[in-house]
This record gives structure tokens, C-alpha cells and sequence, in this order.
């Protein structure tokens, strides 16, 4: 199994890949063997799979059953479904036994049972690891010791925080004094954070971590297994990290590494973030009531971070806000705050959006929209590389078999002709995965089809309730930028090929409940790669927009004004002022 046996076969790879060749008229098989049923279905999972094989013809045999399944045997339905229990029984006993095992190494032997040390400590060698098996293997024991270059941090931010000083001040004078933070000092366990500079989150992490007082703390949180979607639960689960109450904290019986902080100091700064005013650890994000359509699809053009929604004066904002020492410590000129007012981009886009439709521009954009749909594709490079592979293998084998007829040894013939033809037989099997990820290109007269339906797109766009126009948005692949010198807005559609949102099983997910407005986005998600720059200071308007292919040439109908976007002007009347705080960028 290339995954977890309780994900469901589309969700994993390689059996996704197996059912998608099920539908392959020409494929090299006929029936399917199942080594062992408890291994490949979990639960329900047969009952959901087999079908697929009725559907398509072919056999899956099961060695329990003495030969294929038949579609109408209750007994075989039966001693599947109870192969599937078992499975299922099987992976929550194995769970029960990994937990507390854990649990008693953590404790009894205060053993470091993996994952990235805390900052301040790094990983010291203890030895050959006591399973005999795991010890041939070469794997070791690891411990926790003090990092000389990291631990005295770690003081300073529990004596910085008991003195009095608040998380962002601790962050700011990090930063400041060019203390790397966790992320920015081990980069090779921290790729996926930007290692910009301190956050409070950072710091309110190490206060709150208690293995700085010389004990292994286990347990502190745990996997929650919820649906993926409660509409369909077929598509399975997915895991969420939650964290457990102290109480349930597995803590080891003895010091097992040198302590940082002393356990006296560990309480008053547990007492302080509880405090009134204090940060507690309990404490859940709030998602906010206010409908944000730009949200996570807005970036300062400065420092490139996502802007955060605010809502002032009864009007959805976007901000950034940039401490000075963040700014210093990276060598980047930040105002304090940035602010950009959300209609005042709405607007300008919902008719980019729309001019694309217009009659006059509605045959341009349909052979766009075709021309793009897998261009840039890096999946087509994967496809032409394994057909070129394909191509070499068979012309070997033709100049083999040549060889062959010329008088050469037959032996030593045979014996390139087996091996090419091994290697054939792989690369063939290699392309025919890498075409089975490549999206079907639709033809002119179906995207035009569906752009019909659409009637007035910037009329049904203004009258969308916020969070469909949310969604439309972010199915489109809209990227923007705001430049707070230039008072602008650069923004990049990566239009997808579907309305629809990517199914967690690996395929489109048409049964999934769509919002009223989803038939918006599927005429726009065959578009072209556009590329569009508003100017929302007070004499901006959209007057012509970019329309360019994935190969960055400019469609006919549309004025070239600049390499990476289009200054829009018009004679239409200005936009009107807002007062703005720090920087006016509004």
C-alpha cells in the first residue's frame, strides 16, 4: 500500500491509478488478485470499489473466496464486508498498542520518541537503539542537550516576559538585535515557514512549552480523524492536530536532559499568560462574521505576506501591518500599516472579468481559453518524455531484431531483446500514468456552450452574495498584489480548468453541493492566463485590459501597454477619497 489502508482507493495513488485504468479498453490485464482482502479494503471500502469492477468487466480475485468474486454471491459480499471489519478492527488495535507503548517509554524511560527538538536543544547521539532488529538496521537512540548558540534565548525570553515585557516586544527585539528565529535557524526542519523574523506565536510557543524545566512531555496533542465532507462520506477523513488538556500530559518520572529554565520560573510565566490580559493556551482562533471576498487572495506588494481583512468605517479593508524592526532586521522599507479598501477593486475586476465575454471579444477569448488549457502544462512534459522513452525502447527493438536476421549470435540477441523489452514494458506503464493525470482538454463549441449560459457576468457577479463571490475567486486562481507607492493592484488568474474544487479523492468532484453562483466560474476557469493592473487612487479606472495566453503573447483586440500589466486609465469620473491612518494609500 502506498498509503494508509483506512483512505479510501481514490485517495491513494497508486490504487487511484489502478481504478483509473479499469476504464482503459486497452488494458494489459483482465482480472485483478488480491494477496491479502484485510490489507487493500478498510470498512466499507470494497462495497464502494467493487462496483467499478462489475461496471468495466473485470475479475478480482480473492484466494478466501477460491477464485473471482461473483457480483451475486452473498456469501462473497458477506466475507468481504467482514475482511473489511477486520482491517479496520486491526488498525485501531495497532493504534491502541503504538499509543501506549509510547506512553510508557515517554514516561518510564523519559525516552525522546522523535520529531524536531524544541529550540534551544539540539539532538545528541544515546546509543544503539534497544530493538535488536531496529539496532542491525543501524537505527540509534536520540536526546536532548543544550544548543550553546539557541539556549541562552530561551532565557532571555522567560526573564524578558517575567520582567514585564510583552510577546511583541520580546519578538520585535529579537529581531532587532539579529537573533535568528526557530524557523530562520533551522531551515532545513522549518522549509515550508518564511524564517522572516521573531512572531509572538514564537515566543508564546516557547513560554508554553515545559520541556525546557529538564522533563519529557508526551502527548501534549493528538490526531482527530473528522469527515472530509458530512455529504458524502465516502471521500473518508482527514486528520487534524488538537491539543489535549494538561491533564492527559504524559510526563517522564525523572529529568531526562538539562533544563533551561527552572521549573519556579516555567510556573510564574504560566501564571502571567493566564492572567487577565495574558495569553492562554486554550485560547481558539475566532473566525470572523464579516464576508471578506478577497480573503488569502490579497498580498502586500512590499514584503509579498497575505493582507489581513479589516473592518472599518462599515467597509471591508485589507491591511499589513509591518513592525519596524521586522522591517530593519530584512532590509525592507515597510510602512507601519498599509491599508486598501475592498470596493474599490471589486469593481475593476468583476468587469475584467466580464469584458473577457464581451461579443466583440467573445470569439478571441473562446480560442484562447481552448489554446491554454495545457499549455505550460508541466504534466505534458512528464507525458512527451515517457513516450519518448516508449519510442527509444522500440527502436532498439526493431534494430535488435535486424541484428537478429544479419547472423548475430541469437543468444546474446535474446538476451538485449528481454532486457529492452523489460524496460519497455516499464516506460510504457510510466506513460500511461503520467496521461492519466493530464486534464481532458474540452473542445471550442463546449466552452462556448457554457459561455453562453453565463449571460451578463459582471451583472450576476455584483448581485453574488460575498462568500460565492469568495469562492468564485478562488477557483478562478486569482492572485493579487497591492502596491502601496504606486496606489496599485496587479492581478494574475490562473484560470483552472473546472468550476468545480479539486474532489480529496484525486478526481473533479461533480456530486459535491455547489454554491448558487458556481456556473460563474466555469466559463472563466477554461480562460486564458490574464494579467491586470488597477490603479485605486482617485483617478483610476479599468479602460483596457491585458489578455494574454499561457505563452505570454497578447490576444488581438486588447492594447499592450507594459511587459507585466496594464495602467488603466479612463475619462470616467474619479474615485472618491477615504480618509487612511500611517501611509495614504487609499
Amino acid at each position: 500500500m502506498d498509503k494508509s489502508r483506512s483512505i479510501p482507493p481514490m485517495r491513494r495513488p497508486q490504487a487511484a491509478l489502478l481504478l483509473a485504468e479499469l476504464a482503459n479498453p486497452d488494458r494489459s490485464f483482465s482480472a485483478v488478485v488480491v494477496g491479502e482482502p484485510q490489507r487493500a479494503f478498510y470498512g466499507n471500502q470494497f462495497s464502494l470499489t467493487f462496483p467499478l469492477f462489475e461496471h468495466y468487466g473485470v475479475d478480482l480475485w480473492v484466494p478466501e473466496v477460491g477464485g473471482p468474486i461473483d457480483p451475486v454471491n452473498e456469501a462473497h459480499e458477506l466475507i468481504m464486508s467482514m475482511f473489511g471489519g477486520i482491517s479496520k478492527g486491526e488498525r485501531n488495535r495497532i493504534k491502541t498498542r503504538v499509543r501506549t507503548a509510547m506512553a510508557a517509554q515517554a514516561q518510564v524511560e523519559g525516552r525522546f520518541l522523535g520529531g524536531r527538538p524544541p529550540y534551544g536543544y539540539r539532538l545528541a547521539d544515546a546509543g544503539p537503539h534497544p530493538n535488536p532488529s531496529k539496532a542491525a538496521d543501524g537505527k540509534r537512540l536520540h536526546r536532548l542537550e543544550p544548543d550553546p548558540l539557541t539556549a541562552p534565548v530561551v532565557g532571555r525570553i522567560f526573564a524578558e516576559f517575567l520582567a514585564g515585557k510583552g510577546l511583541l516586544a520580546i519578538a520585535e527585539g529579537l529581531t532587532r538585535d539579529g537573533i535568528l528565529c526557530p524557523s530562520a535557524y533551522d531551515r532545513a526542519r522549518n522549509s515550508h515557514r518564511s524564517g522572516v523574523a521573531w512572531s509572538k506565536g514564537a515566543v508564546r510557543a516557547i513560554l508554553l512549552n515545559p520541556r525546557y524545566m529538564g522533563m519529557q512531555v508526551w502527548n501534549r496533542q493528538h490526531k482527530d480523524e473528522i469527515l472530509i465532507d458530512i455529504n458524502d462520506v465516502a471521500l473518508g477523513h482527514t486528520t487534524k492536530l488538537r491539543w489535549n488538556d494538561q491533564g492527559d500530559w504524559i510526563w517522564s518520572d525523572n529529568a531526562t536532559h538539562e533544563e533551561l529554565v527552572s521549573a519556579e520560573v516555567y510556573e510564574q510565566a504560566q501564571a502571567l499568560l493566564v492572567a487577565p490580559g495574558g495569553v492562554s493556551e486554550g485560547r481558539k482562533p475566532r473566525r470572523t462574521p464579516r464576508p471578506y471576498v478577497f480573503r488569502g487572495l490579497l498580498f502586500c506588494g512590499v514584503c509579498q505576506r497575505r493582507m489581513q481583512g479589516s473592518w472599518n468605517n462599515g467597509k471591508a479593508h485589507y491591511r499589513c501591518t509591518f513592525p519596524k524592526e521586522y522591517a530593519q532586521a530584512n532590509s525592507v522599507e515597510h510602512p507601519r500599516s498599509v491599508y486598501v479598501r475592498e470596493e474599490l477593486i471589486v469593481e475593476p475586476l468583476d468587469r475584467w472579468l466580464a469584458s473577457a465575454f464581451h461579443p466583440e471579444q467573445f470569439p478571441v477569448t473562446i480560442r484562447a481559453m481552448v489554446d491554454s488549457q495545457l499549455a505550460n502544462d508541466h504534466r505534458l512534459a512528464a507525458v512527451e518524455a515517457a513516450r519518448q522513452a516508449v519510442t527509444d525502447c522500440e527502436r532498439k527493438l526493431v534494430g535488435y531484431r535486424a541484428v537478429l536476421d544479419a547472423g548475430t549470435d541469437p543468444v546474446v540477441v535474446a538476451g538485449w531483446i528481454a532486457e529492452t523489452e523489460a524496460k519497455r514494458k516499464v516506460e510504457q506503464m510510466r506513460l500511461d500514468q503520467a496521461i492519466t493525470k493530464v486534464p481532458k482538454r474540452l473542445t471550442e463549441e463546449e466552452i462556448a456552450a457554457m459561455a453562453t449560459k453565463l449571460g451578463d457576468l459582471r451583472k450576476l457577479l455584483h448581485s453574488a452574495d460575498p462568500q460565492d463571490k469568495a469562492d468564485v475567486y478562488e477557483q478562478l486562481g486569482l492572485h493579487m498584489t497591492y502596491d502601496p507607492g504606486q496606489k496599485t493592484v496587479i492581478a494574475r488568474a490562473q484560470l483552472r480548468r473546472s468550476c468545480t474544487k479539486l474532489c480529496p479523492r484525486g478526481d473533479l468532484n461533480p456530486h459535491a453541493p455547489q454554491r448558487a453562483l458556481a456556473p460563474q466560474a466555469s466559463a472563466s476557469a477554461y480562460s486564458a492566463t490574464r494579467t491586470w493592473c488597477l490603479h485605486v487612487g482617485p483617478s483610476s479606472r479599468v479602460g483596457s485590459v491585458r489578455l494574454a495566453n499561457s505563452e505570454g503573447c497578447v490576444i488581438p483586440g486588447f492594447r499592450r501597454e507594459d511587459e507585466t500589466a496594464i495602467r488603466t486609465r479612463s475619462k470616467e469620473a474619479p474615485w472618491p477619497r477615504t480618509r487612511s491612518s500611517s501611509c495614504a494609500v487609499i
